[in-house]
């Protein structure tokens, strides 16, 4: 399928809509997660038959949920902060598995002068000019990595993990140090009071 396919698409105008803008990060996540659910021979989750495991918290993350339906809430995204662009993605009617990784690569994601005016723009001292011109450059990014076959980007290779366990529903429980409820099993105990995380940091 084309960039310009791509970009038509009912699906990958709603990535665009969920994160934002249109980046070289969330094509990334769009390729990622399309050959994953290919592989997978899946479906969209509608509750948590598809299990996504994300390694790193960039832009390719927000793809993986509106193309998966895999979402923090419904306990079937998980996130490892491992910093790489990889994405384990299970089916639990099959248990088959698949882990999908950005190859080595000694080309730079951005060249140098498209680097140059993203520091500007995270620096905050970027002209307009400037901001239009690193747009078009996000946007051609975006467009070169949806033009290739996820093959030519990364590594696809079938795993045999365990399945992640289910999300668990539990009772709350209140901290006794902030009064707030507590899913039960994330408390710990501290000088004799069970206290949140939030609080023993």
């Amino acid at each position: 399928m084309s960039a310009d396919t791509t970009l038509a698409s009912a699906l990958f105008k709603r990535c665009i809509d969920f994160h934002g803008h249109l980046c070289p990060g969330l094509a990334l996540g769009y390729q990622a997660a399309v050959a994953g659910m290919d592989w997978l021979s899946a479906r969209r989750a509608a509750d948590e038959e598809i299990v996504a495991v994300v390694e790193t918290d960039a832009c390719c993350a927000d793809a993986i949920q509106v193309v998966t339906g895999c979402t923090f809430g419904k306990g079937n995204f998980i996130y490892r902060d491992y910093g790489k662009i990889a994405f384990t993605f299970f089916n639990r009617a099959t248990a088959k598995g698949v882990r999908i990784a950005r190859t080595a690569t000694k080309e730079a994601p951005l060249d140098p002068e498209h680097r140059a005016l993203l520091e500007k723009i995270q620096q905050e001292t970027a002209s307009e000019e400037e901001r239009e011109q690193f747009n078009r450059m996000h946007q051609s990014a975006a467009k070169r990595i949806l033009d290739r076959q996820p093959e030519e980007i990364f590594s696809i290779t079938e795993v045999t993990l365990a399945l992640p366990e289910k999300a668990r529903v539990e009772p709350s429980r209140n901290c006794q140090r902030c009064g707030e409820p507590v899913m039960g099993s994330k408390l710990e105990q501290v000088a004799g009071q069970w206290v949140c995380r939030g609080c023993i940091e």
